[in-house]
């Protein structure tokens, strides 16, 4: 209880069931206990207080029986106290009086006494004790009415002292209860406690009570109080006293009828007002002649406007008004209908309606009032029978039904009320309800129809006095067209009268034809009930309800057909309840028991009635076409068992002649009529036919529309139609061994002479469609007669070449973009039986394929009949030559279709072929294990469909594909049964790998038709259909993976076949797809296609590009295939020289295409950033082989072809790669570097020109060298195995090589980390080991790097002097050096050198390299000047130990040397001021020596006459020393100021003196 307080509403409905649950086992503990929470919580919110008060109320309730005295005052104490504890109103209060009340079903008197002490004289009661008293007298009448005559006597003078409108309120509630409650205590009074209780004990009171009420508080303004004392009066009325009563009425009806005014809630005062109107009737008051008029007039209206179902009191309202018109027509009979009855001729629909629901009422309420009325009643009713307004008809309905329950129906005129409810049952359904709006309240006829079928069914079985009156009248009903809707209920209550007639043993006169000359006749009755049964399904199942009606009339219909009819109907019946038959086989059947009926009879005058009758019938049936089609297949049915050939032909005469054959069914039924009649009556039927077109009739016919030429043309058509018809139903139903001797004598030459006319002698084909289609379907009958015939195979069609021929016209006649009429369909089916078996030549139908795509349902229907037709025709076909090769033959034309990129087309052709294939392997019987040659083409050609956009399509795919799987199986020596091996996955997407899988995986496709299986594939490629592509892509990727192993010969071929797809189809997922399978192909077979992409055309387009860039996902196999194409470019001759055809040219190298192609294979495989593991791993083999490459192809041009080739792909505006060799092992060499990890080598070598001069002839080496250095700087750990894959490469036969090597291991020595990587001695080595090589410049680069030790690793030169110097000493004395070239070199390197070698290593050779380099003073090559003196200057240094010896060579070389400074190379005379300034110190004059030091700094510029002058005053002036005894000409020096100089050298002889 303490969670009352919760707020969620759902927890204080489980606590309220749960103290109810509690209370039903322990009532008395919880009684006490929700009394003591309560006491114990006195501020409770009352929201809290009402749920454990509600509990206590269900509690008592439900153990009222079970209280003890004590719990019970425990709980009125507590209710009481709870119900009077504030004066304002709360739901606990009425809570807590509903205890009371509750506890008072059993302890009236406690509770009473209890509530008593709250009801003081004199003092204003609370509003609950008034409402606790009410409503204790309704729920205990006999305990509380002996309390109400001093309640009553008490609360009277408090009626004066109420003044608020809910005290009022509640008095009137309580007098209103305390009426009622008098009123039932006065009714029982056998019951009751004390039953002296009189009416006029309380009657004083209540009408004191009744004057405060109606003449003050009904006037109040206050709706709510008026309606309350309106409640009251009405049960009050019937206490008041009669005489106090009747004089009040005159004022009490007004006023009480003046509140509809003023109320739109008309309930409580039409209740009221019955209570008067019955109280006034009661103690017969004379006042309500006077208020007849008033009273009818203002009741009236509140029928007429109609009860809404969604608001109960507007029903409750009509229902208590009818009970005022129930009271009024029983004291008030003709003043009543006289009021009412003209108001049925009223315009207004709603007065009608109203109307007729009080007719309604008083004919069922006042029934012995309107005994005598009947007659006047039933007249009156003429006009609404007439009525169209579907309200008024469900109110005559309802009239109707009211009337025949109380006889009026036996009485004259009640035949015509009979007659309107089974028209009401035969409204037609309509065909699509309307949108109504929100006001509109519109009966349907539907529910006119529902209301009078249940109507109808009610009074044929539960009203009895009916039986009579609807028997046998209604069989009026049922011959009569107009009333087939109604045949249902009619046919339903005619079984259950006949049924009951016959247990009552009128089984023999149930229809007494003399007694009723209306009634339709046995034979009427028997065609109208069979031809509504050849319609089992529609309105209602009436086939099977006027099965069962056949069935009990059998005896009336014919004695004979008692037996038969007893066994053979409830049969029918059955089948027709079970709704499985088709329309087709059900008229079957019941055509079968008409013939068995016939045969019952036996009686010939019988049947000529009978098919006399059937005729008549036909046409009442011209808007039924499907009864009146059965009708003329019963008519041939009972013409065939007739044996009066003079009848059969006159109705066969009377149906030519009257039949409608603008409609088609009549011409299918007619024709139909006459095959039947055929079985029989052959002969007669064909002379008729054929007397027909002799005929006047005929003639006439042609002539009636002669005015109208149109008109007459189709009329004659259709009649022709028909009569075509006509030939191919007697061929299909005629006995075989009668017709097939008359079809080609007769029956064609008949058929074509309608259908073919003449106009002047030429024979002129018709265009009407009707008769081109009966031409087709009678030929097709025809052909289906000799198929099934029994002499088939005897018989000799000779026309069935020209008929073949014929249907193909039509065929092709037949516009393609749309299927608007069944030539095809029906032409097809007559060629299926045509062609087989013969040897007719039918071109395949596929046709059909191309022909638009049918919108409307009819549209579709033909659809599916044309293909189902083209089917069988394909299968008739197929069946002829049922081998793979046949297959192959029927495939060959439906593959266009089958990858059409029109989705109709598509869908169509690949559910053919499922057909076909289904057909084919359920016709398969292989007896020797033979090969199934094309299942690999098959297999392509609908595996890739499994996946198409269309769903239908992919079903159908997937269906052809398992077909052929299982074909494949039987073939094998297996069973079709046999499907252990795969199962079917389904039509979607995903699906197309499930059987391609099953068919590659498990090697179902044979080892021979692999290659077939994947060519037709890869044409798959191209399809229209992108979903269908990339199943064709998966398919191939698939099979290649696990069968591609055996395919090595013909990889060549499928690269071929992939750059050509590619070529055709431009999607980025075909691209995708071959080169993933590219890729699959080279895990199997390296080798192959390493050369197979190889042998592609130069310069590669860009799908050989992608297809090389393909082999670049795995680094497995990309290092595999780098490898390949490694040994490519090495083993082959990177070029070959021809001679030029210029004279006088050298030979020019021309590069040889494998390594050229290998080269760009390995650009576009590195290019991929997949191969980046690959070339890390190959880095060392991977630079070498390129930079050698680069060396062999600088200067090679390319070949002629590939020459002319580049130069067309530039003008066509491509602007590929170039494709030059040299340029093409640059671009090679550059991307390796970037994918392996040195892009900054890459940077810094483009930076530095170096790629350009790797390019160049004359500078290659420098690149090499640039790219060397960046090597050093930025990849220095992968520098060892370079040099161990270089090293080799300085004894290649190739020059080119040879130099790249030596100038970059040359360039390796500039830097430390050759030394870091311990390289520096066999790099040093190998460079000491190429001085003896054949060409120069290696030579020279060997000293280069020799020399380049001084920069890179000073530290080791010491080490190395003596060798180095040697090398040094042996290059200047090369003998093989025209260009001194290796000389200079050697110079230069020697400068490096000697800031870092021993001194003692260079003394020994001082004198040597003094000697030898003093010629290249005056060499006319600067280079050779400028270094040969630059090493002369540094060689000064190491003469202090052969002073003599070098002063010497300076002095043989200073005049040279003071030449040179008037060298016009600038860098020559820097040479010559650093060679003067070194050897200065040497020469044994200081003076000269300051001079050189100070006038020969590199800065400062020279005068050199003036210097000359300075110098040879120096020279003079100085001691005689060493000058004078060593210069050959100091002598003849004297005082002149100048010597005069030697002759100038070749390299001064623009000096000037």
């Amino acid at each position: 209880m303490d969670a009352t307080t919760d707020k969620d509403p759902l927890v204080q409905e489980q606590i309220y069931n749960a103290l109810c649950y509690l209370g039903e086992s322990e009532p008395e503990e919880i009684l006490n206990a929700c009394d003591e929470y309560l006491r114990q919580h006195d501020k409770l919110a009352y929201p809290h207080r009402v749920i454990i008060l509600k509990a206590m109320e269900t509690v008592v309730k439900d153990n009222i029986g079970l209280l003890e005295k004590s719990t019970a005052k425990v709980v009125i104490f507590l209710a009481s106290n709870e119900m009077t504890k504030s004066k304002v109103i709360r739901d606990w209060q009425q809570a807590a009086s509903n205890v009371l009340v509750a506890v008072g079903q059993r302890f009236i008197n406690k509770v009473m006494e209890e509530v008593l002490t709250k009801f003081q004289p004199g003092i204003l009661p609370h509003y609950f004790v008034m409402q606790t008293f009410a409503n204790l007298s309704v729920s205990n009448v006999f305990g509380m009415v002996p309390f109400l005559n001093s309640i009553l006597g008490t609360m009277l003078p408090m009626l004066g002292m109420a003044k608020q409108d809910h005290m009022k309120s509640v008095f009137c509630y309580a007098l209103q209860h305390f009426s009622e409650s008098i009123q039932e205590y006065l009714a029982n009074l056998d019951k009751a406690p004390d039953p002296t209780v009189r009416k006029d004990t309380f009657s004083n009171e209540i009408f004191s009570a009744y004057e405060v009420l109606f003449n003050s508080w009904l006037q109040h303004r206050e709706a709510k109080l008026r309606l309350a004392v309106v409640e009251a009066l009405g049960p009050m009325s019937y206490l008041m006293p009669s005489e106090k009563l009747e004089e009040q009425l005159p004022k009490l009806i007004p006023g009480i009828l003046a509140l509809y005014k003023k109320h739109t809630e008309a309930f409580y005062i039409s209740k009221s007002l019955c209570q008067i109107l019955e109280a006034s009737v009661n103690i017969g008051s004379r006042s309500l002649d006077v208020q007849l008029d008033p009273l009818l007039g203002t009741l009236h209206p509140q029928i007429c406007a109609p009860a809404d179902p969604s608001v109960p009191l507007t029903v409750k309202n009509h229902t208590e008004v009818l009970r005022c018109f129930t009271v009024l027509a029983c004291s008030f009979p003709d003043r009543v209908l006289a009021f009412l009855l003209p108001k049925l001729e009223s315009s207004n629909e709603r007065t009608r309606v109203g109307t007729l629901l009080i007719m309604r009422q008083i004919i069922n309420s006042a029934p012995s009032q309107m005994e005598i009325k009947k007659p006047f009643i039933l007249s009156s009713m003429k006009l609404p029978l007439q009525d169209s307004n579907n309200k008024v008809k469900r109110a005559v309905v309802q009239v109707i039904s009211a009337m025949a329950h109380h006889g009026y129906l036996e009485q004259p005129g009640g035949e015509a009320m009979l007659e309107f409810l089974v028209r009401q049952c035969a409204l037609p359904s309509e065909p699509q309800p309307k949108k109504q709006l929100p006001d509109a309240d519109d009966l349907t006829s539907d529910s006119v129809q529902s209301i009078s079928v249940n109507t109808l069914f009610l009074l044929s079985t539960t009203v009895d006095r009916m039986n009579n009156v609807l028997w046998p009248y209604l069989l009026e009903f049922v011959t009569p067209i107009q009333f087939t809707n109604a045949l249902t209920p009619l046919c339903k209550s005619l079984m259950y009268l006949a049924t009951k007639k016959q247990e009552e043993g009128e089984n023999a006169s149930l229809i007494r034809y003399d007694l009723n000359a209306n009634l339709p006749s046995p034979y009427a009755l028997t065609t109208r009930l069979l031809v509504v049964s050849s319609q089992p399904y529609s309105g209602e199942c009436r086939g099977a309800a006027a099965l069962r009606l056949l069935g009990v009339l059998h005896y009336s219909v014919h004695p004979a057909l008692d037996q038969l009819w007893s066994k053979k109907v409830p049969l029918l019946v059955e089948h027709n309840t079970e709704s499985s038959l088709s329309q087709k086989e059900w008229e079957e059947k019941l055509l079968l028991f008409l013939q068995e009926t016939l045969v019952a009879v036996s009686d010939n005058t019988w049947i000529c009635h009978f098919v006399t009758e059937m005729c008549r019938q036909l046409n009442s049936y011209n808007g039924f076409v499907l009864e009146k089609n059965f009708l003329y297949k019963c008519i041939g049915t009972t013409l065939g068992a007739c044996a009066s050939k003079d009848l059969v032909q006159k109705q066969l005469q009377e149906l030519l002649e009257t039949a409608r054959y603008h409609e088609e069914a009549e011409r299918e039924g007619l024709a139909s009529c006459f095959g039947i009649c055929a079985i029989n009556h052959l002969e007669e039927t064909l002379a008729k036919l054929e007397d027909f077109v002799r005929s006047d009739v005929f003639k006439k016919s042609v002539g009636l529309f002669s005015i109208f030429k149109d008109r007459s043309d189709n009329e004659v058509e259709k009649i022709k139609s028909t009569l075509i018809l006509c030939y191919g139903y007697v061929a299909v139903y005629a006995p075989k061994e009668l017709v097939l001797s008359r079809i080609e004598a007769d029956i064609l030459k008949n058929i074509f002479q309608y259908f073919n006319t003449k106009v002047l002698g030429i024979k002129v084909e018709t265009k009407d469609l009707t008769l081109k289609l009966c031409l087709i379907r009678s030929i097709c009958m025809i052909s289906q007669a000799i198929y099934n015939g029994v002499k088939c195979g005897d018989f000799i069609f000779s026309r069935k070449a020209e008929l073949v021929a014929q249907m193909v016209e039509f065929i092709k006649a037949e516009p393609l973009e749309a299927m608007r009429t069944p030539v095809r369909q029906r032409a097809m089916i007559t060629c299926t039986y045509l062609v087989y078996p013969s040897s007719a030549a039918v071109p395949a139908g596929t046709q059909l394929m191309g022909a638009g795509a049918p919108q409307r349902p009819l549209g579709r229907m033909l659809y599916g009949d044309t293909i189902s037709a083209l089917k069988d025709l394909l299968k008739s076909l197929l069946q002829r030559n049922l081998t793979p090769h046949g297959l192959q033959d029927m495939f060959a034309h439906l593959g266009p279709w089958i990858k059409s990129n029109k989705e109709h087309e598509r869908q169509r052709a690949v559910e053919v072929s499922a057909a076909l294939l289904d057909f084919y392997l359920s016709k398969l019987n292989v007896s020797t294990v033979i090969p199934f040659y094309n299942l690999g083409v098959l297999i392509a050609l609908f595996s890739p469909r499994c996946s198409d956009s269309l769903a239908s399509v992919r079903q159908h795919a997937v269906d052809c594909v398992y077909c052929l799987l299982y074909i494949q199986l039987c073939y094998e020596g297996g069973s079709a049964g046999r499907a252990g091996w795969f199962h079917r996955s389904g039509g979607s997407v995903l699906a197309a790998g499930a059987p391609f899988s099953t068919a590659g995986q498990r090697g179902r496709v044979p080892p021979d038709q692999l290659m077939s299986l994947l060519l037709a594939m890869f044409e798959g490629l191209a399809d229209p259909d992108k979903n269908c592509s990339r199943a064709a892509t998966v398919m191939i990727n698939s099979l290649l993976k696990e069968r591609g192993g055996v395919l090595q010969e013909k990889v060549p071929d499928i690269i071929s076949i992939i750059h050509s797809k590619l070529e055709e189809v431009d999607e980025e997922h075909i691209r995708k797809a071959a080169q993933q399978t590219v890729y699959i192909l080279a895990s199997q077979h390296k080798s192959v296609v390493v050369s197979s992409l190889l042998g592609s055309a130069l310069p590669f387009d860009s799908h050989t590009c992608a297809m090389w860039r393909s082999l670049a996902t795995e680094p497995a196999l990309t290092s595999q295939i780098l490898e390949q194409l490694l040994e490519k470019v090495n083993r082959d001759v990177p070029y070959k020289e021809s001679k030029c055809f210029l004279l006088g040219s050298g030979a020019e190298r021309i590069a040889t295409p494998l390594p050229l192609a290998a080269t760009c294979a390995l650009y576009e495989i590195m290019s991929a950033p997949e191969s980046g593991a690959a070339v890390l791993g190959l880095y060392p083999p991977l630079f070498v082989t390129l930079l050698l490459r680069v060396s062999c192809t600088v200067g090679v041009q390319l070949p002629k072809n590939l020459q002319s080739r580049e130069r067309r792909s530039s003008s066509h505006g491509l602007a590929p790669r170039s494709l030059h060799p040299c340029s093409r092992a640059v671009e090679t060499l550059k991307v390796m570097l970037a994918r392996g990890g040195s892009e900054e080598v890459a940077r810094a070598v483009g930076n530095a020109g170096g790629w350009d001069l790797m390019a160049s002839p004359e500078r290659h080496h420098d690149g090499v060298a640039a790219l060397a250095g960046a090597m050093a700087r930025h990849a220095g750990p992968r520098l060892p195995l370079i040099v161990k894959n270089l090293v080799p490469m300085l004894s290649s036969v190739f020059d080119s090589q040879r130099i790249t090597t030596t100038a970059f291991l040359a360039e390796l020595l500039n830097s430390n980390v050759v030394n870091d990587l311990m390289l520096l001695e066999t790099v040093m080595d190998n460079m000491t080991g190429r001085q003896k090589d054949a060409c120069t410049l290696v030579r020279m680069l060997a000293l280069r790097g020799l020399g380049n030790i001084a920069s890179g690793s000073p530290e080791k030169v010491r080490k190395h002097g003596a060798k180095l110097l040697a090398s040094m000493v042996n290059g200047m004395d090369d003998k093989d050096d025209p260009h001194n070239l290796v000389a200079l070199e050697a110079m230069s390197s020697l400068s490096k050198l000697l800031d870092h070698v021993e001194e003692r290593d260079i003394q020994s050779m001082l004198l040597h390299i003094a000697i030898r380099i003093r010629p290249f003073f005056d060499s006319e090559q600067p280079d050779l000047r400028q270094s040969s003196i630059v090493l002369f200057g540094n060689l000064s240094r190491f003469s202090e130990g052969n002073c003599e010896v070098f002063f010497e060579q300076i002095l043989n070389g200073l005049v040279t040397l003071l030449l040179h400074l008037q060298d016009p190379k600038p860098e020559v005379v820097r040479a010559c001021k650093f060679a003067l300034r070194m050897c200065g110190p040497n020469m044994g004059c200081e003076g000269l020596c300051d001079m050189f030091l100070n006038h020969l700094r590199e800065e400062r510029s020279l005068h050199y006459g003036e210097f000359m002058n300075n110098v040879c005053k120096h020279l003079v002036s100085s001691r005689p020393g060493p000058w004078h005894r060593r210069c050959p000409w100091g002598s003849c020096w004297g005082p002149a100021p100048v010597c005069p100089p030697p002759s100038p050298s070749p390299g001064l002889s623009s000096a000037s003196p």
